[in-house]
């Protein structure tokens, strides 16, 4: 899954999966193994809600199916690639969770005062969703313009080893 693709995730189990049933089931370490993810982790990801597995064996072995290691590369991707945090992560699959069960709401009422509702609810988890992504961008914008501010120091004293004036003429550096 691609951060391209980061708010269309998937579909809650049960929805529009016909194989569930017949899903092999893996346990933690295999997951653990195919995800690039400790079992440490994956673990915590289920204590704090973000995870549920989708079955525990007799044993009570956590039991993983297909869309639980969907869900934890998508965590990773977020966590790892875009830095986001938990927290954040967390807010961002509820929110998706939600638009799944509204749409499915929305669909089966014909009561436009319940409809009328629901596509408010769904407009404030998409504003939250968006100020979550927008506070993050800020942020990325933010440590770009320090990161070029740097570069363009950087290439100033470049420019006074090949003989240009020294960058801190005014006393700041040293030299």
């Amino acid at each position: 899954m691609t951060l391209t693709s980061t708010l269309r995730l998937w579909y809650p189990r049960g929805v529009n999966d016909a194989s569930s049933a017949t899903q092999r089931l893996q346990r933690i370490q295999e997951v653990a193994a195919e995800t690039g993810l400790t079992t440490r982790a994956i673990r915590y990801y289920e204590q704090i809600g973000l995870l549920e597995p989708a079955a525990r064996s007799d044993g009570a072995y956590r039991l993983f199916d297909s869309s639980d290691l969907e869900r934890l590369r998508f965590i990773k991707e977020l966590r790892d690639d875009a830095g986001f945090s938990l927290a954040q992560i967390g807010q961002l699959l509820e929110d998706e969770t939600a638009r799944e069960r509204n749409r499915e709401r929305f669909r089966m009422t014909r009561d436009d005062g319940e409809r009328r509702a629901i596509v408010v609810e769904a407009g404030t988890r998409a504003e939250r969703q968006i100020a979550i992504l927008r506070d993050k961008r800020d942020r990325l914008d933010q440590m770009i313009a320090e990161a070029e501010g740097r570069r363009h120091h950087l290439g100033e004293h470049l420019a006074e080893l090949d003989g240009g004036p020294n960058p801190h003429a005014d006393g700041r550096g040293h030299r």
